[in-house]
């Protein structure tokens, strides 16, 4: 935890300098935005953090560190949150009632989210005077959801500009003042162009235009091409995702039993963890299926060598009862990056990523038996898994870079931090994006699984 900050006379705005807002950090399952950041500062942008509840349990990825000693955590009925309040109430009582009335109001029609506004309003208090006294020229929220609303407030009591990165459940389930975050943004940041779309079929062509892709992105220097020697025994299929209804691991078990069936020889690996794993425990010894194995939670470095090991990556997302469903799994992103041949389900961004018999193989969501088809498709073909690997790879150096990305955002941010980040992020922005084609917003005329909402760490 790095060391407090003292709040006396407000700094001038330092070039480069940028707060960055989230629910939880570290968190296992969102080193996306670990390593954004990571990116951003080798390229130059100076970044702090200000993690709205704390650290989230698990494993702690390669690179945390280092974002740790920029971090500053509070906490809820702290003196220093407290003394925020009455700052604020002092010097700009208006704001900060405002402040107040525009959270409450925004979500009354949502218990959940106006519950978690009375926990993120006075935290979001104590950030504007830490981004006040620091000198921060800019705020950055990732998700739409509580991170963008302590933004909005930031910006209510400071004036500090904010944009909002938005991903997955924080567009598909609960909008809570999600049009009066969008209108409020400098701008707004999502990662695919499913989610652009959406936004344009909600709010308007205004939207869309505020709204920019930038994807989240992987180091391929950190996922290098495997080698590929002649299988000796059964073939590793992988499967890294948290154990969440709307990752549909169900249909992968059930795609398993039907492999076993056709007595195709293989072996299963489940990392992740979650809040499904003991129905998935209860499914696999239904169905006894000692081919399946739970690995739970694992640091990158040992992912990357299930990834280094396996024949096949599987993320068979669906769509849940409540909508919920993936936006385009980083996990998809590092397979592709080592020349793994994946199978993913046609859901959201995911075919911006995985086109179908061109880099992996696509399926409807929900659907055990294309799964398996899918699956022994590539056990039974190598020559084919090769070719749509290597496919992959060049589709993740195109478009899915750490690099790219962050010079992407970089250029987003350069009108409002200025300085060498502002250079750098010229010299980026030169480089056009390839040209994707659009994704219609085709939805189940069903949602495929029934059963209680889940939430990432991000809500």
């Amino acid at each position: 935890m790095r060391e407090r900050m003292h709040h006396t006379e407000p700094k001038s705005q330092r070039p480069g300098r940028v707060a960055y807002l989230m629910s939880w950090f570290p968190a296992p399952t969102e080193t996306f935005i670990l390593h954004e950041m990571l990116e951003l500062r080798r390229q130059g942008l100076e970044i702090d953090v200000y993690p709205l509840l704390g650290a989230a349990p698990g494993p702690r990825h390669p690179g945390a560190d280092e974002m740790l000693a920029r971090t500053r955590y509070q906490r809820a009925f702290s003196r220093e949150v407290a003394a925020a309040q009455l700052h604020w109430l002092r010097r700009k009582p208006r704001a900060y009632l405002r402040a107040w009335a525009r959270a409450l109001r925004g979500n009354l029609r949502s218990p959940g989210f106006l519950a978690r506004a009375l926990v993120v309003v006075p935290r979001a208090a104590f950030i504007a005077r830490e981004v006040e006294a620091g000198g921060h020229a800019h705020v950055h929220a990732h998700w739409a959801t509580h991170p963008a609303l302590a933004a909005l407030v930031v910006k209510e009591l400071t004036g500090t500009g904010f944009s909002f990165t938005a991903h997955a459940h924080d567009l598909y389930l609960d909008r809570a003042m999600l049009e009066e975050k969008i209108q409020e943004a400098r701008f707004v940041v999502t990662i695919s162009e499913y989610n652009r779309a959406l936004l344009r079929e909600l709010y308007g062509e205004e939207a869309a235009r505020k709204t920019s892709v930038v994807r989240c992105g992987v180091d391929p220097a950190r996922f290098q091409p495997r080698p590929q020697p002649a299988r000796q025994g059964p073939a590793v299929i992988a499967c890294v995702a948290g154990l969440r209804d709307y990752k549909g691991h169900r249909h992968l078990v059930d795609a398993c039993a039907l492999l076993r069936e056709r007595r195709v020889s293989f072996r299963c690996v489940l990392v992740g963890d979650g809040p499904e794993r003991a129905a998935l425990e209860k499914q696999i010894a239904a169905l006894k299926l000692g081919e399946v194995e739970l690995l739970g939670g694992q640091p990158q470095d040992r992912v990357r060598e299930f990834l280094a090991s396996a024949d096949v990556l599987v993320h068979p997302s669906v769509v849940t009862a409540a909508g919920m469903m993936d936006g385009i799994p980083v996990a998809l992103m590092e397979a592709m990056a080592t020349g793994c041949p994946v199978v993913s389900t046609r859901v959201s961004g995911i075919p911006e990523l995985v086109r179908d018999g061109k880099t992996g193989l696509v399926v409807e969501p929900g659907d055990a038996a294309a799964l398996a088809d899918a699956i022994q498709r590539l056990v039974e073909d190598p020559a084919l898994g090769r070719r749509l690997g290597l496919a992959g790879r060049r589709a993740v150096l195109r478009e899915f870079t750490l690099e790219r990305n962050g010079e992407r955002l970089l250029g987003l941010f350069a009108p409002f931090v200025g300085g060498g980040a502002g250079r750098r992020a010229s010299r980026g922005g030169r480089r056009r994006a390839e040209p994707v084609p659009p994704i219609p917003l085709s939805r189940p005329a069903a949602p495929l699984d029934a059963g209680p909402r889940t939430v990432t760490p991000g809500a």
